[in-house]
C-alpha cells in the first residue's frame, strides 16, 4: 500500500516517518544527523524507514521535509556573498537599522551585528515612487544595466533588489529583475515586493536580504535531495515545510528560502496539537527537546500564536511565523564549570561529536552524559544502534564539574540536569507569564527525544497540573509533517483609500479591491501547487492600530465581500484584541487599516488514525526491569522499567518509574501518576 515519508532533520538525529495512506499504520525510525552531508543521514532514514515498512520506492506518494538549512546559514553567518540593489540615496537603510537594542543588550557595550549585506555590495540605481505607487522618477535602465554589468563581474551568486515604496507598485523592481538576466542570468534575484510587500525599509529590506542570502544554499540542498530520492527510484513530490506551519513545493522553496526558517520547530506545534487534539485539550504548552535546543510554543483554543514580529538570530523578520521561542538547552548542551559556578547551554556538542558518552570525540559533558550517570537513560539508544559509554560520562562529570565545584559526581550530574529545567522553565514562562496566560491552565505536551525526561521537573516548577507524553515523542514533528497543509500568505499594505475605510466617510470598495487581488495572487499559486480547486481555501485578515501607534494586531475578517457592516466588526474585534493582550482599549479613537492579507491553504489528504485501542491490562506485565536513579530527594531508588511498546490504554502506574521506547525515554518522577489513555498517550498528573 502507498503512503507518505515524513523526515524532519535536527541537529543530532534525523526522524522519519511512512505512514500508510488507508490504513494509518506508521513505522517510525532515527539515525544520526550527518552535518557533513545532510543529504547522507536524509536518503539514509529514506531506505531505513521504507525497509522497515516493507515498501518499494514506487509507494511513496509524496516527501514532507523539515530543514534547518537556511536556520543554520543565518544563524552560523555560512552565507555566500550577497548583494543589495536600492534606489539611490538609500544604501545605508540596512546599516542604519532602527536605533534600540535587544532587551537584555548592554546599553554601553552592545555592538550592532555584521549585516548579512554590507554597504560595500549596496548598489544604488536611481528610480523614486510616491508612497501610493506613483512614479517620482523613472528607472535609470542605463544605470541599472551598468550595475547588472559590475554584478556579473564580482560574480557575487545572489541580489537582492529593494526599490522604496515596491510594496505599491513593482513594476520598477520587475523591471530591474528583467536587466539582471539579461545582463547576469545565473544570479539569483530576489524581489522585496515577492518577499515581503509592506511598508518599513528596513524590515522590508531586512527580509529580502535574507532571503537572498540563503537561496544559493537552500537551492543547492534542495536539488541534491531531489537527485538522491531520483536515484533511489523516489519520483513523489518533495514538499518543505515553512515557519507559518504548512508546506510549499521545493520549487517555491529554492524561491523564498527565508519561508522556512523554523521549519523544524514548526512541524512539531503541529504534531502537538494533533496530540492534544486527540487527548481532548484545546490549551497547551508544547516542548520539544532535542539534541542541541528547546523550542516552546503556546497554543489557545486549538490554534497557535502567528506572530508577524519575529526574528532569526539578531534580525528581525516580519513574516508570518508560528510564534516559537527557542532557546540553547538540548541533551546536547554543554555544561561547564567556571569560576565557581555551574552553567548549561547554549553551546551544544551537537551530531559531531556529541555527547561524551556517544564515543564520537566529545570531551565536554553534556545534559545526556548527566541523565546517564544518573541512570535514567538506558545503556543504548535507537533500539541498540548507539551503544553508550557510561564510564565516559562519569569521568567527564567527575573531571570537569565535580571536583571544580566540590560535588559529588551524583550531585554534579543532577545539578546539570537542573539548570537545564530551570532554563526550559524561565522560555515557558517567558511565552505564558510575560504574555499574560497562566500555565497552570494548560497542558504541557512534552516530546523531541530528551523533552519526556525533563517534563516531571518542568510541571513542578510551573504548577502545570497535566503533562502528556505523546506515542512515539521522539519523532512528533514528522507527524506534524503528516497533519500540515499546503499553506502560504500574501499581504500588501494598505493605500490611502483603503486605510481610511474604517473611518465613518471611508470606502469599503478600495479594501474589496485589494483583497480581490490578494486573492487571484492566492488562487494562481495554488494552482501552480497543482492543488484542486475544492481543496482550495483563502482566509482574509487585516493588520491594524489605532492611529499614531507604530505596531499592529492581525484580526480574521471572515468570508464574505467587504461592507461597511463587516469593517465595523472587523474594527470591535481588534479593540477585544487590544483589550485581551494589553488590558484596555480606546472605542472612541481611530483605527487604521494597514496590511491586507490573504492565507491560501491547499488541504492535502490527512494521514488515517489508527483506530481507538480498548483499554485493559494491568502495567505490570509492561514491565521489563529496573535501574538505580537518582534523585534530589531520596538519593539513588530502585526504579521499575517499563517496555512503551507493552503498555496498553487504561494501564497505569506511578512514579518513580521509567518508561523505554526507540526514540525516547520517559521520566516519571515520584509524587506522579500515569495513565495510558486511548490514543496511547500517557498522561502525568501530580498525586
Amino acid at each position: 500500500m502507498a503512503g507518505t515519508l515524513a523526515i524532519d532533520v535536527g541537529g543530532t538525529f534525523t526522524d522519519i516517518t511512512f505512514a500508510d495512506a488507508v490504513t494509518g499504520e506508521s513505522w517510525v525510525a532515527k539515525t544520526p544527523s550527518t552535518p557533513s552531508d545532510l543529504a547522507a543521514g536524509f536518503i539514509a532514514a529514506v531506505r531505513k524507514a521504507l525497509t522497515l515498512a516493507g515498501r518499494g520506492p514506487s509507494d511513496v506518494l509524496r516527501v514532507l521535509h523539515g530543514t534547518t538549512t537556511a536556520t543554520n546559514a543565518i544563524l552560523e553567518g555560512k552565507t555566500p556573498p550577497t548583494a543589495l540593489v536600492t534606489t539611490a540615496g538609500f544604501k545605508y537603510v540596512l546599516e542604519i537599522g532602527r536605533h534600540d537594542i535587544p532587551r537584555h543588550g548592554n546599553l554601553y557595550g552592545w555592538s550592532k551585528p555584521v549585516r548579512p549585506i554590507t554597504p560595500d555590495r549596496v548598489f544604488e540605481v536611481r528610480e523614486r515612487l510616491d508612497a501610493d505607487g506613483g512614479v517620482l522618477q523613472a528607472l535609470d535602465e542605463d544605470e541599472a544595466r551598468a550595475v547588472a554589468r559590475q554584478l556579473a563581474q564580482l560574480g557575487v551568486p545572489s541580489v537582492a533588489v529593494v526599490f522604496l515604496h515596491s510594496y505599491a507598485n513593482p513594476s520598477h523592481e520587475q523591471r530591474m529583475q528583467a536587466i539582471l538576466r539579461e545582463e547576469y542570468p545565473e544570479a539569483l534575484v530576489s524581489l522585496s515586493s515577492e518577499v515581503l510587500p509592506q511598508f518599513r525599509e528596513f524590515e522590508r529590506t531586512m527580509a529580502t536580504a535574507l532571503n537572498a542570502a540563503v537561496m544559493p544554499p537552500v537551492s543547492r540542498y534542495v536539488g541534491v535531495l531531489r537527485d538522491a530520492l531520483d536515484q533511489d527510484g523516489v519520483r513523489a513530490p518533495l514538499l518543505i515545510m515553512k515557519s507559518d506551519g504548512g508546506v510549499t513545493s521545493a520549487a517555491t522553496c529554492v524561491r523564498q528560502p527565508v519561508q522556512t526558517v523554523l521549519s523544524g520547530p514548526a512541524a512539531g506545534v503541529i504534531g502537538a496539537i494533533g496530540i492534544a487534539r486527540a487527548a481532548e485539550f484545546s490549551d497547551i504548552i508544547s516542548i520539544d527537546v532535542g539534541g542541541t535546543s528547546a523550542d516552546i510554543c503556546l497554543v489557545r483554543d486549538g490554534r497557535p500564536e502567528i506572530t508577524k514580529d519575529g526574528s532569526i538570530g539578531a534580525f528581525p523578520l516580519k513574516l508570518p511565523i508560528i510564534d516559537i521561542n527557542t532557546i540553547g538547552a538540548g541533551g546536547g548542551s554543554i555544561a561547564l564549570a567556571a569560576g565557581g559556578r555551574l552553567t548549561v547551554g547554549p553551546r551544544s556538542a551537537g551530531a559531531e561529536p556529541g555527547p561524551v558518552c556517544y564515543r564520537r570525540g566529545g570531551t565536554e559533558p553534556t545534559v545526556t552524559d548527566a541523565h546517564l550517570v544518573l541512570g535514567r537513560i538506558p545503556a543504548a539508544l535507537l533500539g541498540g544502534e548507539l551503544p553508550l559509554d557510561a564510564g565516559s560520562a562519569r569521568a567527564a562529570i567527575d573531571s570537569r564539574i565535580a571536583r571544580p565545584l566540590k560535588l559529588d559526581l551524583d550531585e554534579a550530574a543532577a545539578g546539570i540536569v537542573e539548570i537545564a529545567d530551570n532554563n526550559m522553565a524561565r522560555a515557558i514562562r517567558t511565552v505564558s507569564v510575560g504574555r499574560g496566560h497562566d500555565p497552570r491552565r494548560f497542558a504541557l505536551i512534552a516530546f523531541g527525544g530528551a523533552g519526556p525526561l525533563h517534563a516531571c521537573r518542568l510541571a513542578e516548577l510551573l504548577d502545570i497540573p497535566t503533562v502528556i507524553i505523546p506515542p512515539r515523542p521522539g519523532v512528533l514533528s514528522t507527524w506534524g509533517l503528516l497533519d500540515t497543509d499546503i499553506r502560504t500568505s500574501f499581504s500588501r499594505t494598505a493605500g490611502p483609500a483603503a486605510r481610511r475605510a474604517t473611518s465613518d466617510g471611508g470606502d469599503p470598495a478600495e479594501v474589496e479591491a485589494t483583497w480581490v487581488d490578494l486573492e487571484s495572487q492566492a488562487r494562481a499559486w495554488l494552482d501552480g501547487e497543482q492543488v484542486p480547486r475544492e481543496r482550495q481555501r483563502l482566509e482574509r485578515s487585516a493588520d491594524l492600530r489605532y492611529q499614531h501607534q507604530s505596531f499592529e494586531l492581525t484580526c480574521p475578517l471572515g468570508e464574505g465581500s467587504v461592507t461597511r457592516e463587516r469593517l465595523a466588526a472587523l474594527v470591535a474585534t481588534f479593540h477585544r484584541e487590544h483589550r485581551r493582550l494589553y488590558t484596555y482599549d480606546l472605542p472612541s479613537a481611530t483605527v487604521e487599516l494597514v496590511n491586507l492579507r490573504v492565507t491560501a491553504i491547499g488541504q492535502l489528504p490527512q494521514r488515517a488514525r489508527p483506530a481507538a485501542t480498548t483499554s485493559g491490562g494491568d502495567a505490570a506485565s509492561a514491565r521489563v526491569g529496573q535501574r538505580d536513579v537518582y534523585f534530589a530527594r531520596g538519593g539513588r531508588t530502585p526504579t521499575p522499567c517499563y517496555a512503551r511498546a507493552k503498555l496498553t490504554a487504561g494501564m497505569t502506574f506511578a512514579g518513580p518509574a521509567l518508561v523505554d521506547q526507540e526514540d525516547a525515554t520517559t521520566l516519571v518522577a515520584p509524587g506522579f501518576h500515569a495513565r495510558v489513555d486511548h490514543a496511547l498517550n500517557i498522561v502525568l498528573m501530580l498525586r
